[in-house]
């Protein structure tokens, strides 16, 4: 796949980019902004408001050098609607087969969704390496990605769901843990409020959890 070269090694934490219902899509802007500032340029922003492929676009636009990405990807139809408005990844929190193709169609790269053990096998037999753990505490957090790697050394992760800074650290510790997914960064308070400082403050601190 082509687009984003080591998606799991531009940062340590990929942060996860809910924007509120009623938020101006156009905040997302400041928001990417700060993001990247803080040194996390990889942004996934999620499909789960009707503003959200408007803010992925308006990112894609203005703030080219973050690697806007579209998550909770859950149609063949929202892969390529993703693309088209600018997004350089996808993400999904699970994979079917129609979903793979779609998003494989789209020539950027994916990370599919994965909880256990026979999923991460399905996807390496179709080629694919680098995947999403979702949800990534509920289902077994760090020690399970741990018992993964002796069997499955192939597969690379980024877990998400229910990470904060605390947890981070022991995923970052794996072998097969490339980086993480987390909100932790974009309190929807501050972004209800504009506080940009703050993002990028709480961002430039989840940069540095591999130092």
């Amino acid at each position: 796949m082509t687009g984003v070269p080591g998606l799991l090694d531009l940062a340590p934490v990929i942060p996860v980019v809910v924007l509120p219902d009623a938020a101006d899509p156009d905040d997302a802007v400041p928001l990417a902004r700060a993001l990247v500032a803080g040194g996390l340029p990889a942004i996934e922003i999620t499909l789960r408001t009707p503003t959200a492929l408007t803010a992925l676009r308006a990112v894609a636009d203005a703030v080219p050098e973050a690697v806007v990405g579209a998550g909770t990807v859950l149609r063949p139809a929202q892969a390529e609607a993703a693309v088209t408005a600018g997004a350089r990844f996808l993400v999904s929190p699970g994979c079917t087969e129609p979903l793979l193709d779609a998003a494989r169609a789209t020539g950027v790269p994916y990370l599919p969704g994965v909880s256990t053990a026979s999923e991460v096998l399905g996807l390496l037999e179709r080629g694919v390496r680098e995947m999403k753990f979702f949800p990534a505490e509920a289902a077994g957090g760090a020690p399970y990605l741990r018992a993964l790697a002796g069997p499955l050394p192939a597969a690379r992760f980024c877990p998400t769901g229910g990470i904060g800074p605390e947890s981070a650290r022991a995923y970052l510790s794996l072998p097969n843990v490339g980086c993480v997914g987390g909100t932790w960064m974009v309190p929807d308070d501050a972004v209800r409020c504009r506080d940009w400082g703050r993002v990028e403050r709480l961002a430039r601190r989840a940069a540095g959890l591999r130092d």
